[in-house]
């Protein structure tokens, strides 16, 4: 895994506090669940019909009857439940689901978010995503900074369809933390090493830098 990844992960994790329902998208998002702060009691839900998941398992542990949502290999915590995915979607819906946590294509300066597809090009489905940004209380977006060609994945309007209009709370990425606010984004922190101007440099969405900005741990 790179340092990239690693850092987002690592600082999307601090957004959780004890007691949270989290749900992890697939990609990126799941590896949170391998950084959370020591001591922190948290459940993760899985759309395919299960709260309690733990981390990955070793190679030579693996249960070919329990995966995550994204047909990854996974454990169960003691005292987890498995359910329907009538049931699991109901918990999603009904706004149970403290946070949610999505990588992206494309997130904008309204916290609009594409992450589902590119016209074009075959997919398997939208998954969970769309219930999941509309229905949880919290709604961030880990996702690295720039595409592979170099293009901000940070926007001022989505270019892509859209998985959500104006649902997301947060962006993480390996150059800094951004918060959706009715002004625009407002950058909260930035990686160590990086100053507010090269985060604008890779951004096309024009961001509020406050006085003081924190720096990414």
């Amino acid at each position: 895994m790179s340092d990239i990844r690693e850092r987002i992960a690592r600082r999307v994790a601090k957004f959780f506090k004890d007691g949270d329902l989290v749900n992890l998208g697939i990609g990126l998002p799941t590896l949170v669940a391998d950084y959370l702060p020591e001591g922190l009691e948290i459940d993760f839900h899985g759309e395919n019909g299960v709260i309690g998941l733990g981390k990955a398992p070793d190679e030579d542990s693996i249960d070919k009857d329990i995966y995550n949502a994204g047909v990854q290999p996974a454990t169960l915590l003691p005292g987890a439940s498995c359910f329907d995915s009538a049931m699991s979607f109901s918990i999603i819906r009904g706004g149970h689901v403290d946070v949610t946590v999505l990588g992206a294509l494309e997130v904008d300066q309204e916290g609009s978010l594409a992450n589902w597809i590119i016209p074009g090009k075959l997919v398997p489905g939208m998954g969970g995503a769309m219930d999941l940004v509309a229905g949880a209380r919290t709604v961030i977006v880990a996702t690295e900074h720039c595409t592979k060609t170099g293009d901000s994945k940070i926007l001022k309007s989505c270019i892509l369809p859209l998985t959500a209009y104006r649902k997301v709370n947060y962006i993480v990425t390996e150059l800094c933390v951004l918060e959706v606010t009715s002004n625009g984004l407002l950058l909260l922190e930035t990686a160590p090493g990086i100053t507010p101007e090269e985060v604008q440099a890779k951004t096309q969405a024009t961001l509020i830098v406050p006085e003081t900005v924190g720096c990414m741990e």
